[in-house]
């Protein structure tokens, strides 16, 4: 068994699968809830102060997101996890990648982050450090392919994709309600496309390895409402919780 330390912590690198150590030297965006330990003179400011939002306005460009990072200052070693999920750390060199936003875990403050032209998914362009978390290993591929949508992870280099639909394979009334409200569908039914030239990064596996019940899912999406749909969500709910007394 390794005793880990200041000295033995690897730099910028994977501690194991599911453990990333980021050498902490200058500021650096994370993820709120993913710091599972660390040394040195670390500390963590949400956005509000001045400092933080100076840099917040020009490296962060998704304001539906913002309150889920935190920035990291100081020095020292800081160790990530995300509920037993993969993480891996990807160079961006005068590039451009975008992440599912629930798997980006942290980025080098010299990556400006916008949100993406498909919903739920955050583009990061610059050069700099990513870091993020699968379900199992990330494989690549080139395009033009299509991949079920769960399993997509991200794409690098290439324009952002579309969904399609094989309505072949969607059979009697109610599955084609299904696909065309995007709900219960698996991927044979509906892919999401991609073409021209870049990059593909897929999950090994569709389903969510930490939030497999309906109930998690759900939770998991509420940062990506805003305050009127929150509203109605809430409204929603007394009205279920009404009938069903």
């Amino acid at each position: 068994m390794t005793v880990y330390n200041p000295a033995n912590l690897p730099k910028n690198d994977n501690l194991n699968r599911f453990a990333f150590v980021v050498d902490v030297s200058e500021q650096i965006f994370i993820r709120k809830g993913k710091m599972i330990a660390f040394y040195g003179n670390l500390s963590f400011e949400a956005m509000g102060s001045s400092i933080v939002d100076m840099l917040a306005r020009h490296a962060f460009n998704a304001p539906k997101y913002i309150h889920n990072f935190v920035v990291a200052q100081g020095q020292g070693q800081l160790i990530l996890g995300d509920n037993g999920n993969d993480i891996a750390c990807y160079d961006l060199d005068a590039a451009n990648m975008t992440i599912r936003a629930k798997n980006l875990l942290g980025f080098t403050k010299n990556v400006i982050c916008q949100e993406s032209t498909l919903p739920g998914y955050l583009t990061l362009l610059g050069t700099g450090k990513i870091i993020a978390s699968s379900n199992g290993p990330v494989h690549f591929l080139e395009l033009p392919c299509r991949v079920d949508e769960q399993a997509v992870l991200g794409w690098a280099d290439c324009p952002s994709p579309s969904y399609r639909y094989d309505y072949d394979h969607v059979r009697g009334f109610i599955s084609t309600v299904g696909a065309l409200t995007g709900f219960s569908l698996s991927g044979e039914e509906k892919q999401v496309d991609f073409t021209g030239a870049g990059t593909v990064l897929v999950q090994s596996s569709e389903l969510e390895l930490s939030n497999n019940s309906t109930l998690a899912h759900l939770v998991s999406l509420l940062p990506q409402l805003g305050k009127e749909d929150l509203g109605k969500l809430s409204l929603s709910l007394q009205q279920q919780a009404q009938q069903r007394r």
